[in-house]
């Protein structure tokens, strides 16, 4: 059976209730998940998955998450050949060009890990809505997709 981890990032709950909802689509695909918060979770065990979705929130102008830092930095640390990403978090306009920063930064790191990217990032302004849950199903399928593919 596939796997996928899904590790969020959240001050606001806006990012746990993204990751809650591509937790819910990937297991309605049959994949098993593991979700976790981000300071609770070791880059390490990305090594027992098929599919690794972070989802980070950015902190004032553009800063990664406090309590995400040392999994980001460990990220730099570890070959993902073989794993599908995808990234996607919620974050605020308001910020302008520093908006859902985090998320652009995160799924650069996951690429330079080797992993294959499953899905486009998905940036969430604020709580996601009927539209972004949409979307954010959609983001579950691409990465399942990609993880069949890669299986093969």
């Amino acid at each position: 059976m596939m796997k996928a981890r899904v590790v969020y990032a959240t001050i606001t709950g806006n990012n746990e209730d993204v990751a809650d909802i591509i937790v819910e689509a990937l297991e309605d695909l049959n994949v098993v998940v593991t979700e976790e918060e981000i300071s609770q979770a070791n880059v390490q065990d990305l090594n027992d998955t098929d599919i690794v979705v972070i989802v980070p929130y950015t902190y004032d102008e553009g800063a990664l998450p406090e309590e995400g830092i040392d999994y980001y930095d460990d990220l730099a640390d570890i070959t993902l050949n073989g794993k599908v990403f995808g990234v996607a978090g919620s974050g605020d306009v308001f910020y302008g060009d520093d908006y859902g920063v985090a998320v652009d930064r995160f799924d650069s790191r996951l690429a330079d890990s080797g992993a294959t990217r499953g899905a486009q990032k998905i940036k969430i302004n604020l709580s996601p809505d009927a539209d972004d849950i949409k979307q954010l199903d959609e983001f579950a399928n691409e990465l399942v997709s990609a993880a069949q593919q890669s299986i093969k």
